[in-house]
């Protein structure tokens, strides 16, 4: 990755990037192929050490938040531990989704193999339909096939929630694997060379501590998310 990763925010002790879909946060056994980590572009960018704060799958892309020191990287954790972070994310998903839907469906933890492995964890996520569209590719026994963008808030924080929930609704995430639809992945591949997972964390709200004032950190659309959306026929009008 020869360019920068884009700031859009940064304090004394805080930064935020818009990490491209791709991007692993940091090394990881599970994924041997990577040879770039946002955690070491990062570094090597700022010139210093950076912690981060919370985690995207190496897929998702968007907003993305590092403190500069050990202290309030342990302050920002545990603000994301008690729910005081507000995450907001933006999806293209399969067929037409419900204007408004709470999924509160548990998961079963999968980040590892310590205690508590297996074990099933409150999930919630809030959705809310922003745009549905109709496209002329057929799809099995349709002529045509029905996408809907979809803002996710997720209540909390577990891994892969947002994939696993709108699966579980039937609605998966284009680009998803191993929890979305292959044969969806298979024709954006075919008619549009597109193998992105269009999963997007817009924003993080917070109030950094010791700060009076909350922080609003927003991540415009990437790439090949703007491309879908407009290959798609949404509007981008109001989204970025």
């Amino acid at each position: 990755m020869s360019a920068e990763l884009p700031i859009l925010y940064q304090s004394d002790d805080l930064v935020a990037i818009n990490k491209p879909h791709g991007l692993l946060v940091h090394r990881s056994p599970i994924a041997s192929d990577a040879s770039e980590f946002a955690v070491q572009l990062l570094r090597d960018q700022l010139g210093q050490r950076v912690y981060p704060v919370h985690r995207l799958d190496r897929k998702t892309g968007g907003v993305l938040l590092f403190a500069l020191t050990e202290s309030m990287n342990a302050l920002m954790q545990q603000q994301f531990m008690d729910g005081l972070v507000h995450k907001t994310y933006l999806a293209i998903v399969r067929g037409y989704t419900d204007d408004q839907q709470t999924i509160d469906y548990p998961l079963r933890r999968d980040d590892g193999s310590g205690p508590g492995q297996g074990t099933l964890q409150e999930a919630v996520t809030h959705l809310r339909t922003l745009q549905r569209t109709e496209v002329p590719i057929p799809f099995g026994k349709h002529a045509t096939s029905r996408y809907s963008l979809v803002e996710l808030t997720p209540e909390t924080g577990r891994m892969h929630q947002l994939r696993k929930h709108m699966a579980h609704i039937l609605h998966p995430i284009i680009g998803d694997r191993p929890h979305g639809c292959n044969k969806q992945n298979k024709l954006f591949l075919a008619h549009f060379d597109m193998n992105t997972m269009l999963l997007h964390a817009q924003q993080l709200r917070f109030t950094p501590p010791g700060a009076g004032e909350p922080v609003v950190v927003t991540a415009p659309l990437q790439d090949e998310f703007e491309r879908m959306v407009d290959s798609l026929r949404f509007s981008v009008y109001g989204l970025q």
